[in-house]
């Protein structure tokens, strides 16, 4: 759980100094106590989602409310919709193997990550001032059903696939059509210098979470060894007797003791190492998706600039002609001319907020990725002593044996 202590701008975000109960505003959520609802293909997991807050719009100080999976991508969903330019929170994907689904090791990943999402969402100075972060936090489960039921367009019809977006305005902004169309793309430096980064970022962030993939399972599969093991020798021991017997059975101990480690570890470099750096290989691609929207934002302030000259030419034409369709055409081209502002002004407040976006996510990532990996050390570094000291204690009693 997260806490904001950021104040939405508007009216009365603050209490009066004079206020007994006068505190800085704060929105803080908690996603808890994940439940197994259904069964069959109709199963899913609830969420509990209490909400804490001393905002204004909020109904209470306190709120408690039952979301599920589908909840959360409305909220997201809505979010990249109204909030061009701005990085949307990833969320965690969505499983589709049965026998994965609802296995408590999945279960707490998906609550863990969950909770990430709509903490970042409340974080942000913009985003937590949300009109459907309210409804997402304070709504009832019919309320929402509704919500999600009235939504329309890409954002009903699936998940927002940010990666198929991006691909598919890719592809728009750079086709030519009968060799008549130029591509029509940005050749800003520095955005190309972005786009670089985001994309080798994406790159190396998949392979180091590849490979800490293959760290927690080299740490079950040895865990797995040394349970096995244990077991054996202290069946081996057990046929011995004496101090032969006895050694046997304390190596087969410690070695079951250490599988008890191996495991633990296992799953706190899943928790605390990998699923970080696959929750930032997340935020990289719905980075892409904002690009994506940038790159279509361009486009159509393009199109409508060259369609805005075009109009422009046959009115000057039919003013020449004093046409009758004079009138109209000076109409249609101020309407054009709307446009073109206004698409000018989207792309504007595109850029401006990416700017300020990815110098909030590089501080965040830094934050972040020091965490993960301080935590990873620390939990190697423990590990590595519990080991040592553990295969230490029976040495004395090893050496006596092959001294005799």
């Amino acid at each position: 759980m997260i806490t904001t202590q950021r104040s939405p701008t508007g009216g009365g975000g603050l209490q009066s100094p004079r206020s007994p109960s006068s505190q800085p505003p704060f929105l803080s959520v908690s996603v808890t106590d994940p439940a197994k609802m259904g069964n069959g293909v109709q199963a899913y997991i609830s969420y509990k989602v209490i909400t804490k807050t001393n905002f204004p719009d909020y109904q209470g100080p306190e709120k408690i409310v039952i979301r599920r999976y589908t909840d959360f991508v409305w909220l997201r969903d809505c979010l990249f919709k109204k909030y061009k330019g701005i990085f949307i929170p990833p969320l965690p994907e969505k499983s589709t193997v049965e026998k994965f689904r609802f296995s408590a090791e999945f279960i707490e990943m998906r609550r863990q990550a969950l909770d990430s999402f709509v903490n970042r969402i409340a974080l942000h100075h913009e985003l937590q001032k949300s009109e459907d972060l309210r409804t997402f936090l304070q709504a009832d489960e019919q309320t929402m059903e509704r919500a999600r039921s009235q939504d329309t367009g890409i954002f009903k019809r699936k998940p927002a696939d940010l990666m198929q977006i991006f691909r598919d305005v890719q592809s728009k902004v750079s086709d030519v059509v009968l060799g008549k169309e130029k591509p029509v793309e940005e050749t800003n430096p520095e955005y190309e210098k972005l786009k670089r980064y985001i994309f080798e970022l994406e790159d190396h962030l998949a392979e180091a979470q590849k490979h800490a993939y293959r760290l927690v399972k080299r740490h079950r599969e040895l865990g797995q060894s040394l349970a096995d093991f244990g077991k054996a020798i202290k069946l081996l021991g057990a046929c011995e007797g004496d101090a032969l017997g006895t050694a046997f059975s304390e190596l087969g101990a410690k070695s079951e003791m250490l599988s008890i480690k191996l495991q633990r570890e296992a799953h706190n470099l899943l928790m605390n190492f990998e699923e970080p750096l696959k929750d930032y290989v997340r935020a990289v691609q719905s980075i892409k998706g904002t690009i994506a929207e940038r790159a279509n934002a361009f486009r159509q302030q393009c199109e409508l600039a060259e369609t805005i000259k075009l109009k422009e030419i046959d009115l000057n034409k039919l003013r020449l002609t004093r046409s009758e369709r004079m009138l109209d055409a000076e109409h249609e081209y101020e309407e054009l001319k709307a446009e073109g502002e206004e698409a000018t002004r989207r792309f504007e407040t595109i850029v401006r907020l990416m700017n300020e976006e990815i110098v909030r996510f590089q501080d965040e990532k830094t934050q972040d990725m020091g965490l993960a990996f301080h935590e990873f050390a620390k939990g190697q570094a423990r590990l590595a002593n519990g080991i040592a000291d553990a295969w230490r204690s029976l040495i004395p009693k090893l050496d006596s044996l092959s001294s005799s």
